[in-house]
């Protein structure tokens, strides 16, 4: 209240005590209900009461006009009514309001308490499912999982897991958006639902989800949901104003849960998917063993390999490659070998697609160059002749940086001259080869180096483009060799002899490969080819063998 409010209030008390006063008989309850009025008002500082009533009885009777022993005896009972309404007013006050906070902290404590049952139960409708699909998520799978293959009688009970990922879901998010990525795939999830009915459907993340098939009859049953699947996820989805088609990949594991752990089953069914991508995907791939041991194989092969070349497990064999014309030797091909320590000697084809895959064949690579221009450095015939050394360039060789300082470096070192280090290069490198390896493959050409064109006529076999490369020499594919002198159609023989005479006219030197019999060399030599290499002329070799046939050339 203002202060024109608070004065009208206490003036209405005033002229109600008043008249109570000049009334015949005096009514206490007036001065109770004044007194209550003064708590109602919320006029109830510790001075309040007692200044009231000092005021009053000072004051109110001069104000009235009134006196006597009669009247003050009246005064004095009527204050007494108005301070014992102060008092059972503010009593009742105070106990309403404990009762008020009383019940607003029980109120509170029950809201509190509702509010944590709603946050945990939350907390667990999110601990286990997936926000934005509502499927199950990983925690709740795994524990389904684990559950199904621990369940008592599970000897002779088997299941299925059914890894599924959306094949170039991240096209989808990169050009329309990640907000629709996410539309598309709560309808995926929506659909793999419906499809695999009773099965447990989760999303394990990003586009990667999962059935689990409880107690199969078989493979059969699997493959049949993963199907299912798979077809729901191919229709057409309608998402805002776009309509779209996506596919998607399946790993399928089924198994004896007695034969098995979550953590083995989720693996396969991973490896699995993997597979089906590499396979084209939009289809599902069931585990296979055998498979999977060889590529663990391949694997461990991939890992040792780093260490092994530090460790010097790696050596060089050498194949001669002879002059059809009269048997000398022209030059030596150098041929890595992997001294493993437990599988053996391994050849080439056992681990120079894992250097590649790896990266490793860049390290692998020069560590063969060095070594053969090392050792090519010790070999001369008696005539004073010595034969070059060929060595194999990978792709990645070619098109590293730095090709040309490093093999100028090396032959500074090792005091080889360009001419006798020729480069051997498969004909797919050399075609679609972009023009900063071209230009590397021609620096070197210009410091005489050899640059030679390997298993030529297993690829590309564009003997015009080969007028714009540095190249010196084309070794055809051992194939082509195979059928001469076999009493065969002759087309083989036919085909070598149009690639020898092209080859030719183009200034090149020819070298037939996988050359195994006198009679094939004899058909070769017919044809004007002009070197040989394979068994005939020669099995790889430690270099020590190659010293003694060119100072002993019979």
């Amino acid at each position: 209240m203002n202060q024109e409010q608070l004065e009208a209030l206490l003036a209405r008390f005033t002229d109600r005590l008043g008249e109570t006063l000049r009334a015949e008989h005096l009514d206490l309850r007036v001065g109770h209900q004044v007194g209550a009025g003064l708590v109602a008002a919320h006029l109830t500082s510790a001075e309040g009461l007692g200044r009231t009533v000092e005021v009053l009885q000072r004051h109110l009777l001069t104000h009235l006009g009134l006196d006597g022993e009669a009247v003050h005896e009246r005064m004095s009972r009527l204050l007494a009514a108005v301070a014992t309404g102060y008092a059972r007013a503010l009593r009742n006050r105070t106990l309403d309001e404990q009762e008020s906070i009383r019940r607003a902290a029980m109120v509170a404590r029950i809201q509190a308490e509702q509010a944590l049952r709603e946050s945990e139960a939350r907390f667990r409708y999110q601990a286990t499912h997936d926000s934005l699909t509502d499927l199950p998520n990983r925690s709740l799978f795994t524990e389904r999982l684990a559950s199904a293959m621990n369940r008592p009688g599970r000897h002779g009970r088997r299941l299925g897991v059914i890894f599924l990922d959306l094949d170039r879901f991240k096209v989808v998010n990169d050009t329309l958006g990640h907000q629709l990525g996410d539309q598309l795939l709560i309808q995926v999830a929506a659909r793999l639902r419906e499809a695999a009915g009773e099965h447990l459907v989760a999303r394990l993340g990003g586009d990667e989800f999962v059935i689990l098939v409880e107690a199969t009859s078989g493979v059969d049953e699997v493959v049949r949901v993963a199907e299912a699947a798979l077809a729901a996820v191919r229709r057409p989805i309608n998402v805002e104003e776009h309509e779209i088609t996506v596919t998607a990949s399946g790993g399928i594991v089924e198994r004896p849960t007695s034969a098995t752990t979550p953590g083995d089953l989720m693996r396969a069914a991973d490896i699995t998917l993997h597979w089906a991508k590499s396979a084209g995907r939009a289809r599902s791939m069931i585990f296979d063993p055998e498979r999977n041991k060889r590529e663990l194989a391949r694997y461990a092969l991939s890992a040792a390999m780093p260490a092994a070349l530090e460790r010097g497990e790696f050596y060089l064999d050498y194949q001669p490659l002879a002059s059809l014309g009269d048997g000398s030797v022209l030059g030596v091909e150098a041929l890595v070998r992997w001294r493993h320590p437990d599988l053996g000697v391994l050849r080439p084809d056992s681990f120079i697609g894992l250097a590649e895959e790896t990266g490793l064949i860049v390290r692998l690579g020069e560590w063969v160059m060095a070594e053969a221009c090392r050792e090519a450095g010790n070999w001369s015939g008696p005539d004073g002749r010595s034969p070059f050394i060929s060595v194999n360039l990978a792709v990645r060789q070619v098109h590293a940086a730095g090709l040309v300082d490093q093999v100028r470096a090396l032959l500074e070192r090792t005091g080889l001259p360009p001419q006798r280090l020729q480069l051997e290069i498969t004909e797919s490198t050399m075609m679609s080869s972009a023009a900063e390896p071209v230009h590397a493959l021609r620096v070197l050409a210009d410091l005489g180096v050899r640059i030679a064109i390997d298993d030529f006529g297993t690829g590309y076999s564009n003997l015009a483009y080969l007028r714009h490369l540095p190249v010196n020499e084309l070794k055809l594919a051992g194939s082509f060799v195979t059928g001469l002198g076999n009493g065969g159609s002759g087309t083989d023989e036919r085909i070598l002899a149009s690639l020898v005479s092209l080859a030719h006219a183009l200034d090149l030197t020819v070298t037939a490969e996988g050359v195994e019999t006198a009679l094939q060399a004899e058909r070769l030599r017919a044809i004007g080819c002009d070197a040989g290499q394979g068994w005939h002329f020669g099995r790889p070799a430690p270099p020590q063998r190659i010293v003694e046939r060119l100072r002993c050339p019979s």
